[in-house]
């Protein structure tokens, strides 16, 4: 499992950095159809520090926080409406499906903490590995691996690693099965 760590006063030229993505996305990046403008999305992406590979899928309608902490490998999808929220480093490996309405979220707060009004921000990042699929609505918190091979059960909510070739489903997420690594 990855470290957690404490967020840092972010940045002025950070939040101008987000505001002018912000920009871009909603100008160069939502607005155009999906299937047309892979290439353009690639570059755009790049433009602004993700590391997506020329044979991977971002759908227009994914929401992603700052694209400098995405990397998306060959085959690898961000389906439609999927929300990014990268705070911290989000990874697909190769082959890796997020579908639709799917959540990965990178950031919380201290929650040993809650009625501390100083209590910070905390991230930790995502990493899904090769050949996952997660399903529709599932969310991904932080901190989390993803094994190679997993499916992550659609509407399930994943808080700690999941080991390669299971199923997990429900909430908080349990393995409901095993898969068969095909030889």
């Amino acid at each position: 499992m990855h470290e957690r760590n404490n967020l840092e006063r972010v940045s002025l030229g950070n939040k101008l950095v987000r505001s002018l993505w912000n920009v871009c996305c909603l100008l160069f990046f939502r607005t155009l159809p999906t299937r047309l403008f892979w290439p353009w999305r690639w570059l755009l992406l790049r433009i602004f520090g993700a590391k997506v590979s020329f044979k991977a899928y971002v759908y227009s309608t994914a929401k992603i926080w700052v694209p400098w902490n995405l990397t998306v490998e060959s085959g690898s999808c961000l389906g439609p409406h999927v929300i990014c929220y990268n705070q911290a480093m989000v990874a697909l490996r190769k082959g890796s499906t997020v579908s639709q309405y799917a959540y990965l979220c990178t950031a919380g707060h201290e929650t040993h903490e809650v009625n501390n009004a100083q209590s910070g921000l905390i991230t930790a990042p995502i990493t899904i590995h090769e050949h996952v699929w997660i399903g529709t609505k599932a969310f991904i918190g932080m901190g989390v691996e993803v094994g190679c091979g997993a499916i992550v059960g659609a509407t399930a909510s994943v808080f700690k690693d999941v080991e390669p070739w299971t199923v997990v489903g429900g909430n908080p997420a349990k393995v409901i099965g095993k898969r068969e690594v095909a030889e």
